[in-house]
């Protein structure tokens, strides 16, 4: 199990928007190309096919690149997956801790500000902020935050509980990536701007490096680790 998450370039990868590659082959070429962090999120399979391709997109990452699963935890259990990324309508946040226990990751996205404020930071890992940026990947009827949406949001993570761990979601590509850090998120979640290059594996170096120039610009943190989070939110400083 992996002590905690590298958010520069969380790669999802869908069957929905898979750019003609087989999704273990596409996981593969991304995580080559350096995203430190995939996402199996599948909204058409039935529950065997998921647990079955997720088991051959986990064995078709690098040691070092863990596999979270969109909303489903059964999924996640049954392909010994390392963590569940989790929307605001989905099942609740400590519902999930108690059944999977303190190991595996969770994740959760946040849309508003409303959402960082009541986030439970002792029982989730990471958050995904968004959308940011309009994007054809995922039917979104909330218009997107923009920059100053995210900027606004990770304020709120800042003052409740210092560097939580942020990445921007949706609609993010190279040229648009490096705001994005600017405004504070440690990484960026990516779909079709990977999935449908020619080259995924030249698609993800190319913006790996622009996440990095970016992450370098800003001024250096070191972050707590995820057992001092964790004791923090505990203690009351959530």
């Amino acid at each position: 199990m992996f002590d905690d998450l590298d958010l520069r370039l969380y790669a999802i990868v869908d069957p929905e928007h898979d750019g003609g590659y087989p999704l273990p082959e596409l996981a593969r070429k991304v995580a080559a190309g350096g995203a430190t962090l995939i996402q199996l999120r599948d909204k058409q399979s039935d529950m065997r096919a998921m647990i079955a391709l997720a088991k051959a997109v986990k064995v078709a990452l690098p040691a070092h690149v863990p596999l979270i699963i969109n909303d489903n935890i059964d999924v996640m259990l049954e392909a010994g997956a390392d963590g569940v990324h989790l929307g605001q309508d989905d099942m609740r946040i400590k519902d999930a801790r108690a059944r999977i226990g303190p190991m595996p990751f969770v994740g959760l996205t946040i849309q508003t500000v409303g959402h960082a404020q009541a986030a439970p930071l002792a029982d989730i890992d990471y958050v995904g902020i968004g959308g940011v940026y309009a994007t054809g990947s995922k039917n979104n009827p909330r218009a997107p935050i923009g920059i100053t949406g995210l900027r606004d949001i990770v304020e709120v993570f800042r003052y409740r509980i210092g560097n939580f761990p942020m990445c921007a979601i949706a609609g993010i590509t190279k040229d648009n990536a490096a705001d994005t850090i600017t405004a504070g998120a440690d990484g960026v979640s990516v779909i079709s701007a990977l999935s449908k290059s020619p080259d995924p594996s030249a698609a993800a170096r190319e913006l790996r490096a622009v996440v990095d120039a970016a992450l370098m610009q800003r001024a250096p943190v070191v972050p707590d680790t995820r057992d001092q989070r964790r004791a923090k939110a505990q203690a009351g400083q959530s």
